[in-house]
């Protein structure tokens, strides 16, 4: 087969060929927008009375200590360092960490499944950060209204469900023209908060001590029975960091990491401490320390200018669950869904609707509920503390098994982090009755669809091949003797390649004719993040009338059959577009007492097997060449 280029089926492809200043500021936009709002609340969590940390000098400096500590151990050690090393042809993020990871421990089937349950967790958990950073991010940047006069308290709320229901209403016109608008925005954003971080220090230079980290193990010792507490509210400067990870296909290691460096750490930094010196002079600022930083003349453009920080941040992980929603209907974990593409230049821009409105209720319901973006706090952190173990864990079997490192270093490396994210997770787990059971219960959930879900499609498939014609054999007794041929092609599609099509069996019943052309196609997701043009297509001809095609997309692909079906003529075999005909089967599951799966999970499957999108629209086909033929299978 000749070469065909594959930039046009992998962004990643287009990296190389843009400049790494543009990629770079590009990342700031959408890769940082999470962790950059982060000091519109930590340092006010950290000296709530339930943490226990009195507000006094010591402890400003230990606090803030801590939290540059952090920032410097987890995000800029462990993610921007050594994580964005581990990708998967290019891509990163929880499926394809997993699939990595998978991969490096395949002739162990055990692990391997082990592995694969527990990265699909970890990606479930991503949806519980998809509704609270919308929820906190906004409704922390409007609290500044109250600083402004506290007359406007009682609109906080309200106008934080208006930015947020006009952020979702605006995701069906895509991110592509307000996309080229975040860089620069995030950019001023950073910017700010060096600029006003390094105004406080001025006048308050002992701050600078936070620089030594024995301040920081001084300050978490001296916590005592209320370490947790202290920090489970530390770990809130730490959200967004998977993001770092998740976003390097779009972006690149290189300019991920210079974002990180040159802007977005020092940023972090200088405004923590200059939160920390801004409470050792005024005490009282405590109330909301990140707007007291600024004079009263320019609070209202703080305000406005956190407000699009905060959508520009929740933009970022809206569109990440579009993806990682795709992602996971590709690789067999979630039925097929509406997928609408928003850009004609850059495939990773989509518009998933479903999902769109099941954030938008979630996100509206939790400003709702929490009211507050220290009510919400208490939900936070939780599923990104967890996803932080999961990914370390992770991370061990891919520089073992697949880097093939040594493996007392693997262990120490492993163990180093691991002990760091357990630490953080137990600081969160004890607000689980403030809020932290909410991520938890909608990862759980989802973790049940995606498992049901996969379990049901696999039961499907065994039914199928259980209970169907051997392919081989049908196809020698029909054309022993076969004469109403039809001069045009069909495409089967199906599950299983090795038995007869049951919309080809209907086809014959009814119609008593047999195409001239039949092709049994199936198509196929690896877990890899890609698959080119010229691994797409697999050709085996079977009879004279008969051939089976395997179709391979990887689950970052956006598969288009017709397209693929096109590059069968190098093999041989002729498609003509306007003399083809698509017979597809579409299965009524019906559940049944005892077998496969608990009573209660199959009848969930037969309710997502029947509302789950088209294979139509999935898979691009033409609408007026595709005849779909109903069957019922038992489970």
């Amino acid at each position: 087969m000749s070469e065909v280029s594959t930039d046009a089926d992998n962004p990643s492809a287009h990296i190389k060929r843009q400049s790494t200043a543009a990629l770079t500021l590009a990342a700031i936009g959408v890769v940082y927008g999470d962790i950059g709002t982060s000091p519109l609340y930590t340092v006010k969590e950290v000296f709530l009375p339930a943490t226990g940390v009195a507000l006094t000098p010591e402890n400003l400096i230990g606090a803030v200590s801590t939290i540059f500590w952090a920032l410097m151990l987890i995000v800029t050690l462990k993610y921007v360092i050594l994580i964005l090393r581990a990708d998967n042809r290019g891509e990163g993020g929880a499926l394809a960490l997993t699939a990595l990871a998978a991969n490096a421990v395949k002739d162990k089937p055990f692990l391997r499944q082990s592995l694969m349950m527990m990265g699909l967790f970890g990606a479930t958990l991503f949806y519980g950060d998809s509704v609270i950073t919308p929820a906190i991010s906004v409704i922390g940047a409007v609290e500044g209204l109250e600083m402004v006069t506290p007359v406007l308290t009682p609109f906080v709320v309200p106008i934080s469900v208006a930015v947020l229901l006009l952020l979702f209403l605006m995701q069906r016109f895509g991110t592509q023209l307000v996309g080229k608008f975040f860089g620069p925005i995030i950019v001023v954003w950073f910017s700010v908060l060096g600029l006003t971080g390094i105004l406080e220090i001025i006048q308050q230079p002992t701050i600078l001590q936070a620089l030594n980290p024995l301040n920081a193990a001084v300050f978490l010792w001296n916590r005592g029975p209320f370490i947790l507490a202290a920090v489970g509210a530390v770990v809130l400067a730490l959200t967004g960091a998977e993001a770092l990870y998740a976003d390097m296909g779009h972006f690149g290691r290189k300019p991920i990491q210079m974002a990180w460096m040159t802007l977005v750490l020092p940023g972090l930094a200088l405004h923590y401490m200059g939160q920390g010196a801004l409470l050792m002079r005024d005490p009282s600022a405590i109330e909301n320390p990140f707007f007291r930083m600024f004079p009263p003349s320019w609070l209202i453009p703080a305000v406005v200018l956190a407000t699009v920080a905060a959508v520009i941040a929740s933009q970022a992980v809206i569109s990440g669950a579009y993806s990682m929603t795709k992602q996971a209907i590709l690789l067999g974990f979630l039925p097929r869904m509406d997928i609408k593409y928003t850009s004609e230049n850059e495939v990773g821009q989509i518009y998933m609707p479903a999902v769109n409105w099941i954030l938008l209720v979630g996100v509206v319901a939790a400003v709702l509920a929490f009211k507050s973006s220290s009510a919400l706090a208490g939900a936070y952190g939780i599923a990104v503390t967890l996803t932080m173990v999961i990914t370390t864990t992770l991370t061990f079997f891919v520089v073992r098994d697949a880097w093939k490192l040594p493996l007392v270093l693997a262990i120490a490396a492993t163990v180093f982090f691991l002990s760091i994210d357990v630490f953080l997770f137990a600081g969160c787990i004890i607000k689980f009755f403030d809020g932290g059971w909410f991520p938890l219960v909608m990862g759980l959930s989802l973790f049940a669809v995606m498992t049901t879900w996969s379990k049901g499609r696999s039961l499907v498939v065994e039914t199928i091949r259980r209970d169907g014609l051997d392919l081989q054999s049908f196809i020698q007794s029909i054309e022993a003797g076969h004469n109403h041929l039809i001069q045009r092609t069909a495409v089967y599609a199906v599950a299983n390649p090795e038995t007869v099509p049951q919309a080809l069996l209907h086809n014959m019943k009814h119609n008593q004719v047999l195409h001239e052309k039949n092709i049994i196609m199936t198509v196929k997701f690896d877990e890899v993040p890609w698959v080119s043009d010229k691994q797409r297509v697999k050709v085996e001809k079977i009879s004279e009338h008969f051939w089976q095609v395997v179709l391979t997309y990887g689950f970052m692909n956006t598969p288009d059959v017709p397209k693929a079906l096109m590059l069968c003529q190098q093999f041989g075999l002729d498609i003509p577009a306007f003399e083809t005909t698509y017979f597809l089967s579409r299965e009524t599951v019906v559940p049944t007492p005892g077998g496969g799966m608990a009573q209660w999970r199959e009848k969930m499957f037969a309710a997502m097997t029947r509302n789950s999108g088209g294979i139509v629209e999935f898979f691009h086909l033409p609408d007026n060449s595709v005849v779909e033929l109903g069957t019922r299978v038992q489970i």
